[in-house]
């Protein structure tokens, strides 16, 4: 079985799992168009079943598995998520957003702030 995403006026806006063949025999009279993506791809890269990079990348289709909200960028043939932020960018090869400051590497939980532009420690309320 695979993922397809229903792609309209290039947002996601259903995704289904069926075999290609049911997909491309199916009667939907909607508009929008029916695209293939992988459940375990992030990022332009496909993962295994634990988590780790795949030995077969040839099923990182499409940069990250679409999500409804998701867009879909035609002349990238890449699906990537809504900008979670104004000041946070695309990167270009992965089609994930990035902020404008890494988030720190310690094993503390961190929260953006946009008003801000960085990263805050979380705190319990």
């Amino acid at each position: 079985m695979s993922h397809f995403a229903k792609v309209r006026n290039g947002q996601v806006v259903s995704i289904r799992r069926a075999s290609p063949e049911f997909i491309t025999s199916f009667v939907d009279s909607s508009p929008g168009e029916w695209i293939q993506t992988s459940y375990n791809t992030r990022g332009g890269v496909h993962y295994d079943q634990s988590g780790n990079p795949s030995t077969d990348q040839s099923k990182a289709i499409r940069k990250n598995y679409a999500g409804i909200g998701y867009s879909y960028d035609q002349q990238r043939d890449a699906f990537y998520p809504p900008q979670p932020f104004p000041s946070w960018t695309l990167n270009e090869t992965s089609c994930l957003w990035e902020p404008p400051v890494a988030m720190p590497t310690d094993d503390k939980r961190y929260i953006w702030d946009e008003d801000s532009g960085n990263w805050k420690e979380a705190t319990a309320a």
